[in-house]
């Protein structure tokens, strides 16, 4: 498998663990901590898989824009947050940049 598989694996999982982390109430709750656990230490080392082909840096920069849109969305539509206009135009800016890294960097694997 691909670097970025690994990568987006990683970023799922991260994700899925971040969510749980706020559903767990400061483990408080079972089964949303055991998720978390298992949702970071899938994602670390799928990430660790993906920085064996793409860059630390890029893998990085994709990991953790990707994943504040994600939580961010889910974020808004699960718990319920509100996003004023800066935090849409801050998720904007983190698109874009993610956008650019993809289609003109010359240091994807």
């Amino acid at each position: 498998m691909g670097g970025m598989a690994w990568l987006s694996i990683a970023i799922v999982a991260e994700v899925i663990a971040t969510s749980a982390l706020k559903a767990s109430d400061g483990f408080r709750n079972t089964l949303p901590s055991i998720v978390t656990a298992v949702g970071y230490s899938i994602a670390f080392w799928c990430m660790s898989q993906a920085i064996r082909t793409v860059p630390v840096g890029l893998a990085y920069a994709i990991w953790s824009g990707v994943g504040i849109v994600l939580i961010t969305a889910i974020a808004w539509v699960i718990f319920r947050q509100r996003i004023d206009p800066a935090g849409l135009i801050g998720i904007a800016l983190i698109i874009a940049g993610v956008l650019v890294i993809q289609l003109f960097s010359k240091s994807t694997a």
